[in-house]
């Protein structure tokens, strides 16, 4: 896995340990699905960035700078393709139960941001996280405050997949990585769903972590981004709009809402320097910035924060496709060991 994360006043650092927030999952092994919710209990100022061409999303033009709503309650990470995105009424209902939301007066209404992947294709296509696995992962996150959050083949990475030039048989799993890093009392993490269309690779050596493959039988990653450039304009992709990486950045400093934007803009250098190809057409790339504010009135360079966020998802993206286990057939980068 890739660790760029040296020297005393930059360390990696547990992802519970951002103030502000409770990550929980739900995950079905057996239909290959499952998602995952970040919850900012107290609010958090949020931003996006979509640079994918086929996002499954909920709630990101509420983002936009100009929009009146200026703190969201949890970002929802989600299999199931557009499915999917009915999970994120189940964070909704629970955090209401819980007292959580913006206050309209008649009700508490939470403000819950949602993005999907597809994985369809991968397990039982009838099976998709709906209404109870987003509460159940939401109850977990509440449940497990302050333990480690678990990564690999769990919440929206069960079914992810990476590496998927030469079709669904010769792909390898990808994965849900949730890594962070501390700059002194600056705290930022990143949670990570990597089901991409190119290969993962480690940033400093640019070593494959998990790809495609030669063939279906083969432990050996092939290099995609050559193998696209030799077959040249005869170049196809197996399944059109059925990739995504989604992201969400957490920090405990204080941003605006436009500042939490150019913070996910400045965060997606991390899908070029560690998945190779990225941003395809065939990829529905997105990313959250969710800031709670902790850190008080600490002014942080927004130019570090891009960095420290950059970072922070480089490894959570490595860490993604290190961790996952391979299930339902499909190998992982633990099999090539």
């Amino acid at each position: 896995m890739c660790d760029n994360a040296a020297g005393a006043a930059y360390r990696a650092i547990p992802i519970h340990e951002v103030d502000g927030f409770l990550i929980g999952h739900s995950t079905n092994r057996e239909a290959g699905t499952g998602c995952t919710v970040i919850v900012a209990p107290e609010g958090a100022a949020a931003g996006v960035d979509v640079r994918g061409g086929g996002p499954a999303s909920r709630e990101t033009d509420l983002l936009r700078p100009e929009n009146t709503v200026q703190e969201i309650h949890a970002v929802c990470l989600s299999g199931g393709s557009a499915f999917g995105l009915e999970a994120a009424s189940g964070v909704a209902r629970e955090l209401e139960a819980r007292g959580i939301g913006l206050d309209t007066g008649p009700a508490l209404v939470p403000i819950v941001c949602s993005s999907c992947i597809f994985d369809l294709a991968f397990g039982d296509a009838s099976v998709r996280p709906g209404v109870e696995d987003g509460r159940r992962a939401t109850a977990a996150a509440f449940e497990g405050a302050g333990s480690p959050v678990e990564e690999g083949t769990v919440g929206a990475g069960t079914g992810a997949t990476v590496g998927k030039l030469n079709g669904p048989e010769c792909a390898m799993k990808g994965g849900l990585g949730a890594q962070a890093i501390a700059l002194g009392d600056i705290k930022v993490g990143a949670v990570a769903v990597v089901n991409a269309c190119g290969n993962v690779v480690d940033p400093a050596t640019l070593s494959p972590i998990a790809g495609m493959r030669t063939s279906p039988e083969s432990r050996e990653i092939a290099d995609m981004e050559e193998a696209m450039l030799e077959r040249g304009a005869d170049v196809r992709m197996p399944l059109d709009r059925t990739n995504t990486t989604i992201s969400c950045i957490i920090t405990n400093a204080r941003l605006t809402k436009a500042q939490a934007t150019k913070v996910a803009q400045m965060a997606a250098d991390a899908y070029a320097h560690a998945i190779r190809p990225t941003h395809t057409t065939n990829d529905g790339d997105t990313i959250y910035v969710m800031a709670s504010g902790s850190l008080g009135d600490v002014e942080v360079p927004l130019d570090l924060l891009g960095l420290a966020a950059t970072r922070a998802l480089e490894r959570a993206i490595c860490a993604g496709c290190a961790t996952a286990d391979g299930i339902l057939g499909l190998p992982s980068a633990k099999n090539r060991i």
